[in-house]
């Protein structure tokens, strides 16, 4: 457990409260005589008025975390505390947190706005506050006008923004989403991300989001735990993680990452050199905790659009690596190339196209590639 992972001390005045606590969770699922371990000891304190996503592949613990957070599943062991509470066997419907879901779960027979107004209608709020409460939220998710449509006279995305509305008027203290753009097209989706952004600082409380996409968490979050086998491979910020990531799978699994490793020749000054191929040179900084030594192997990582590609050997203040280009995609805006190195690593360069209309290279030519040591991240020994 890392320290940036290790929740903040509930008896620590100095500190403030988290929204949501997890202390030692772990939930277990019993089948067929066997016990799968879904969740496995997650520690995490997620701040008040904080944007934060759980990320990773189908099957990682990620919407079993948030069930439990929401009061749908009970740890196997550990505590859920929200605002400093200990909510662990409270039932959901006591808990002061709501769920959007990605099936939305609107009444198709009522309008947008009695769709909106159910929750405060069945705990009895005044008419004359639930007009005011309803027509603040619609105005929030932009759908003022559409109060008297039917969920099938909207669109995706309004239809999501109705779901939003009716979970936000009740004013929880958090909001927990499970992967509710899926269902939408790839545009509106990303013109959706904006917008949950945008709703989510206008109203100011807890987002807790749960999604398999890389994008929509480095859009949308202000820190990201990245989850896999019902761990926390990594938390962060979306440029830490993607700039420094933690482990090889963090770094396969957010975006694009060339892995890469050789063995170390030199030490020194918080940097590691290690020599590639016949002539090749990477210099690598490594970080606290890393261990590194001369004759070990070391794994490093580097993203494809901080290389460049040239057909002379750089100069040894940058990193060199020389190889064949196997394949050259034009995608408009940038030109990827795929280069087979002569260490045998398959690297993918993004270029950006603005500079020139012509291929830099072509497949079947040899190439050198280059980029800043500072964009080398040393992973540890390769597996």
């Amino acid at each position: 457990m890392t320290e940036t992972q290790s929740a903040p001390a509930r008896d620590d005045p100095e500190r403030a409260v988290p929204a949501i606590e997890l202390a030692g969770v772990e939930k277990d699922y019993h089948a067929y005589g066997e016990t799968v371990a879904a969740v496995c000891g997650v520690d995490l304190a997620i701040a008040q008025g904080e944007f934060f996503s759980l990320l990773g592949p189908s099957g990682c613990g990620k919407t079993t975390t948030m069930r439990v957070i929401a009061g749908f599943e009970e740890p196997t062991a550990g505590e859920v505390y929200l605002h400093g509470r200990s909510v662990t066997g409270v039932p959901a419907n006591r808990r002061d947190v709501n769920m959007v879901f990605q099936s939305y779960a609107l009444f198709p027979h009522m309008s947008v706005f009695e769709n909106v107004a159910f929750g405060l209608r069945r705990r009895g709020v005044p008419k004359g506050e639930i007009k005011a409460r309803v027509g603040e939220m619609l105005e929030i998710v932009d759908l003022t006008g559409r109060e008297r449509r039917r969920p099938a006279e909207l669109s995706g995305g309004q239809q999501q923004r109705v779901a939003l509305a009716r979970a936000l008027v009740n004013r929880p203290r958090a909001l927990l989403l499970d992967e509710p753009l899926g269902a939408l097209d790839l545009k509106l989706r990303q013109a959706m991300q904006v917008e949950l952004k945008r709703i989510q600082r206008e109203v100011g409380i807890t987002f807790v989001y749960v999604t398999h996409d890389q994008g929509e968490a480095l859009t949308m979050s202000d820190r990201i735990a990245v989850m896999n086998e019902g761990l926390i491979e990594q938390l962060g910020t979306p440029r830490e993680i993607y700039e420094h990531p933690a482990t090889r799978f963090v770094a396969g699994f957010i975006g694009t990452s060339n892995l890469l490793d050789g063995e170390v020749a030199e030490v020194g000054a918080g940097r590691a050199v290690i020599s590639y191929g016949a002539d090749g040179r990477i210099e690598v900084p490594v970080r606290d905790g890393l261990e590194v030594a001369v004759g070990e192997r070391l794994e490093l990582t580097v993203r494809p659009e901080k290389i460049g590609i040239g057909s002379d050997r750089p100069g040894d203040e940058v990193c060199g690596v020389r190889g064949t280009v196997t394949e050259v995609v034009y995608l408009g805006t940038s030109t990827n190339y795929n280069v087979l190195t002569c260490g045998g690593a398959d690297v993918v360069v993004f270029l950006q196209n603005a500079a020139s209309a012509d291929d830099i290279a072509v497949r079947g030519d040899g190439v050198w590639l280059s980029w800043d040591p500072r964009h080398s991240y040393a992973i540890g020994a390769p597996q």
